[in-house]
């Protein structure tokens, strides 16, 4: 019979953070982390990482697991989380996923195991040299004739993914997005229940803007150039994170600091959009309107009574 697994996802700063641990407490639950930024270590204004206190006690994991100057890869992802799901189920408590990252959730509730096998050294090599000769766009818009819903859903500028997805279409002749549809969403072990919070745009981008505000003030500054002065530079992955990248241009002095702020607020609006896009393709996904309950409270007891009926 297969066991419970919890998912909370949703835009970003749409207020996961607040909403889990509240759930976690009355479930008797562990948090996995889905969120590609948390995972580094060093890396913590400009992710939103959670701090001790903010936990409450709460068991979190995959977070701070690697340095910022390693790759990492969805699939490592996968085996890592799959092996918490585990021992946190053999434990007799409730694995949570909560994060905004649509990919990392998808490797786990999907039947994404085609990421192993899937490959194509050479091919991946001459995107990516492409890329570097011709542009992001100009290998991005190569999607458009072989698999239009991932061509709509991944932006131009995520380079690693465009090719990713190009990569699986050549070797196995089907589209990257048809690894997130129809009977291969089911092929899982779990009894998964997803909840997606959202909440008014203008609101969402209005909280956006304040929370970078607020990064600022914490000292994102600071942090990104002690990582600069580490040797982290901007072609690391961990770097090329929305925060981290506007913050090195400035720092290299391709930008003012009132600019660097004005695109990182814009390029979180923007990844909000592609996240609301990310969850619409799983039909599982419950949607859990924030604007309709008037406190956090109202909106646990109404995930909570929701898993009960189930």
């Amino acid at each position: 019979m297969n066991k419970d697994l919890l998912v909370l996802s949703g835009p970003t700063a749409v207020g996961k953070t607040e909403i889990s641990i509240k759930l976690a407490k009355l479930l008797n639950g562990e948090i996995i982390s889905a969120d590609s930024m948390q995972i580094y270590k060093l890396m913590d204004i400009g992710s939103a990482k959670i701090s001790k206190e903010e936990a409450q006690g709460v068991p979190h994991h995959m977070i701070d697991i690697v340095d910022p100057s390693q790759e990492f890869s969805v699939s490592e992802y996968k085996y890592m989380t799959e092996e918490i799901i585990k021992d946190i189920h053999s434990r007799g408590k409730l694995p949570m996923l909560v994060g905004g990252t649509g990919l990392y959730i998808d490797s786990i509730i999907c039947n994404l195991n085609f990421t192993d096998s899937a490959k194509d050294d050479d091919y991946r090599e001459y995107l990516w040299r492409l890329a570097e000769e011709k542009g992001n766009e100009y290998i991005h818009s190569m999607l458009k004739d072989v698999d239009l819903e991932s061509f709509n859903s991944i932006h131009a500028n995520n380079r690693k993914r465009v090719i990713r997805a190009l990569e699986v279409y050549k070797t196995t002749g089907k589209p990257f997005s048809a690894y997130k549809a129809g009977e291969e969403l089911y092929d899982v072990p779990y009894n998964v229940h997803y909840y997606v919070l959202t909440m008014d745009r203008d609101k969402l981008y209005s909280r956006i803007n304040k929370r970078v505000d607020i990064m600022m003030e914490k000292g994102l500054l600071e942090e990104v150039r002690k990582l600069k002065e580490m040797g982290f530079t901007a072609d690391m992955q961990s770097m090329k994170g929305i925060g981290y990248k506007e913050i090195i241009h400035y720092l290299e002095g391709n930008l003012s600091l009132e600019k660097a702020v004005e695109l990182i607020k814009q390029g979180s609006r923007n990844y909000a959009k592609r996240q609301l896009t990310w969850f619409r393709k799983d039909p599982r996904v419950q949607y859990i309107d924030k604007d309709l309950f008037k406190t956090d409270d109202q909106v646990v007891r109404k995930i909570i009574d929701d898993i009960v009926m189930q």
